[in-house]
């Protein structure tokens, strides 16, 4: 890791190679999800890469600081997921979904029916999982605007497609 935070690139493939496979099964054991704990791999070493020199050996093992970078990612994207299906439920991505053909493209439809900036919020928030303040980053508005154009959409979509409030 000390190679790789001087400059050395050919290091973090063998950090990559000597850890992907550990975080995956820890990740897969706790979900049982597959493309979820891929996922979760590549973000872990994407945020790896991007703080690389947050990392300190005398603080604990690259091991355990993975783990705990997966760990923590994990929790998040469970928890936006939790609260994504209380919210629109019908919008839940699953192999089980009991929606007909036509649910879907109304709901599909709802989404593309919301203003543009509402529109980006929902899809960056729930489609792809990023937090928050990613999103703020991205769409360059402040945190607290995100958080409103979501609520504003949400109730845009529970009107629009006559869901009651829980």
């Amino acid at each position: 890791m000390e190679d790789w935070q001087q400059g050395n690139e050919e290091a973090f493939e063998q950090i990559y190679t000597a850890f992907h496979r550990p975080v995956y099964a820890f990740i897969y054991r706790y979900t049982r999800d597959e493309p979820f704990s891929v996922d979760i791999v590549q973000d872990t070493f994407l945020r790896l890469q991007t703080h690389k020199h947050q990392y300190v050996s005398s603080k604990g093992t690259l091991k355990s600081y993975l783990f705990q970078i997966a760990y923590r990612l994990m929790v998040n994207k469970l928890n936006r997921r939790k609260k994504w299906r209380s919210l629109l439920p019908f919008l839940v991505p699953s192999q089980e979904s009991t929606l007909h053909p036509a649910e879907k493209l109304t709901v599909q439809q709802a989404v593309s029916g919301l203003p543009d900036l509402q529109r980006a919020v929902i899809l960056l928030y729930y489609y792809h999982d990023l937090p928050q303040k990613e999103i703020a980053d991205i769409l360059h508005i402040p945190l607290g605007t995100v958080k409103s154009r979501r609520h504003q959409a949400i109730q845009t979509l529970k009107t629009h497609l006559e869901v009651e409030d829980l």
